[in-house]
């Protein structure tokens, strides 16, 4: 039996053919019932796909929302972090310091990505995406204010003493003047 042929061996393949091909009249002719029009079926399926697509507009809407608000919870969150952590320096506070400052970089260099699967021509992503930018510039804020106040950022006149030139003393009759 060669392969691909059927058990007959006639090699014969099914078919139905759904075209009319009758003599008698056909149900195109038979006029549609009063009441009932072809034309308001179109348009009921058009309303009820365009019903559709606002739906799912609106759920993107919502959701796109959803996600901008994120960072808010996880704001609050390190924010409990850093203070459990307290503010002397130690390897757990500079652990969740830099944990603070690097969640919101990484977030926001991925902005584009985090909003893609809610784009869409009628859903405008600009408010929750200003929204998501805000909270994590938020939360970039929060992390600088820990370093701060641990002190590891020079913002004192201390901090860049190494930086100065040494003081010049100068010899008088008197003794010696520093400058």
């Amino acid at each position: 039996m060669e392969k691909g042929k059927g058990v007959m061996g006639s090699g014969r393949r099914w078919a139905v053919d759904f075209s009319d091909n009758s003599t008698a009249p056909s149900s195109r002719d038979i006029p549609d019932p009063p009441g009932f029009s072809r034309a308001s079926m179109d348009q009921d399926d058009s309303a009820v796909s365009r019903q559709k697509k606002d739906a799912e507009a609106n759920w993107k809407a919502q959701k796109a929302w959803e996600v901008a608000q994120a960072p808010f919870k996880n704001l609050l969150m390190m924010g409990f972090m850093m203070w459990m952590a307290g503010s002397t320096v130690h390897l757990f506070s500079i652990g969740i310091t830099f944990s603070a400052l690097w969640q919101p970089i990484s977030a926001l260099q991925g902005v584009g990505k985090v909003f893609e699967p809610y784009k869409d021509n009628k859903v405008d992503l600009l408010g929750p995406k200003l929204l998501f930018i805000a909270l994590n510039l938020g939360g970039l804020a929060l992390g600088v204010w820990k370093l701060n106040t641990l002190g590891l950022l020079p913002t004192h006149a201390s901090d860049w003493v190494s930086s100065l030139p040494p003081a010049q003393e100068v010899e008088y009759s008197g003794g010696v003047i520093p400058l």
